[in-house]
């Protein structure tokens, strides 16, 4: 799964990346996040309408037909093996692709210290440091009083040989030069031809980075009870 990911990089940097009008105040109000964590506010690239366009959704998934985005827990992560399968994804799969700009992912290794367990944190990124993209999917709720809630879920896959010792998924990263492949609106063959691009990826030109760790026994309640995902992310 990924419950955090990071994106530090400066908006200056960022925009080349970006196409489409920007949400109403991000050049005043954006910062540069190390951690992005769930439930906050997540920049997106998506397609609607034929335009490409640049949006903030709220990290955890409420399809638009829930009758009460508030009723039931919103995942976070959906396996990209099965999404076009899930009641709960299908839709946003088939309709609602985004890209996710982010510059690394954190994942916590399991494990056991003087027989107690703790979590050893992991910064997944790029060599170079450079952003990239994953790859997610967004809703849009609308509610009886005319009240909209956007949200969206990033896609995980297998984990490549650089992830499969710390956890037993990995986010799925769209590659440069694909994007509007991934966003495009298409459906039968051209919808499963995108199938690839969530497979485990190269990872030759990643590094993964040790953080330092809670103290033996010191199991991060906060990263546990936010981070887990839904059953039907799986």
């Amino acid at each position: 799964m990924c419950g955090r990911y990071s994106l530090a990089t400066r908006l200056d940097r960022l925009l080349p990346r970006l196409k489409g009008p920007l949400p109403p105040g991000l050049e005043a109000h954006y910062a540069p996040r190390p951690q992005v964590r769930p439930g906050e506010p997540v920049l997106l690239q998506r397609q609607e309408h034929g335009r490409l366009e640049v949006a903030l959704a709220l990290w955890g998934l409420v399809p638009d037909w829930c009758p009460d985005p508030m009723g039931r827990r919103r995942p976070i992560n959906a396996r990209s093996e099965t999404v076009g399968e899930k009641p709960f994804f299908r839709g946003a799969w088939r309709h609602r692709r985004a890209l996710i700009p982010a510059d690394g992912f954190y994942e916590w290794q399991t494990k056991t210290v003087e027989g107690r367990p703790f979590k050893q944190p992991w910064l997944f990124r790029r060599r170079d440091q450079r952003p990239f993209w994953l790859g997610g999917l967004w809703e849009r709720w609308l509610g009886p009083d005319g009240g909209e809630l956007e949200t969206c879920v990033v896609l995980t896959t297998a984990p490549n040989d650089l992830l499969a010792r710390v956890h037993d998924r990995m986010p799925v990263v769209i590659p440069d030069g694909l994007e509007e492949a991934w966003l495009a609106a298409v459906d039968g063959p051209d919808l499963r031809a995108l199938e690839p691009l969530m497979a485990p990826w190269d990872p030759a030109a990643w590094e993964a980075v040790k953080l330092e760790a809670s103290p033996p026994g010191a199991v991060q309640l906060d990263l546990l009870a936010t981070a887990a995902d839904d059953p039907t992310a799986r």
